[in-house]
């Protein structure tokens, strides 16, 4: 094998980024119910290259990706680096997340505020 050709998988092998796109992926794949060949065919790739995406051992060409994300439902976005915390902030989850946006706080008596 090519040494730079290797060099360059086993970067792409261990890409964090890949990896996350990758799980989101699968997540998104199984929560559809489909099999890893389903989506492959709906993206117009092998299976055995799908598998390579979803892992995250494997670089996709972004009209690859577009097909990949829509059969599973999802959307690739481009966002300005300066507004992902913004972004970040409200895909976080917390311990909040069921609760109603605007809380009165209860009053402590019928006669609380008065007075």
């Amino acid at each position: 094998m090519n040494p730079e050709l290797s060099l360059r998988r086993n970067a792409v092998d261990h890409d964090p980024a890949l990896q996350d796109i990758g799980a989101q992926i699968a997540q998104a794949r199984r929560s559809a119910g489909l099999t890893q060949e389903q989506v492959a065919n709906l993206a117009g790739i092998t299976r055995p290259r799908f598998r390579d995406i979803e892992k995250g051992i494997a670089a996709a060409r972004t009209s690859t990706l577009l097909n990949i994300a829509r059969a599973v439902g999802l959307e690739v976005m481009l966002i300005p680096q300066s507004l992902m915390p913004a972004v970040r902030a409200l895909l976080q989850q917390s311990d909040d997340d069921d609760q109603p946006a605007f809380v009165a706080e209860p009053d402590e008596g019928p006669d609380a505020g008065m007075g």
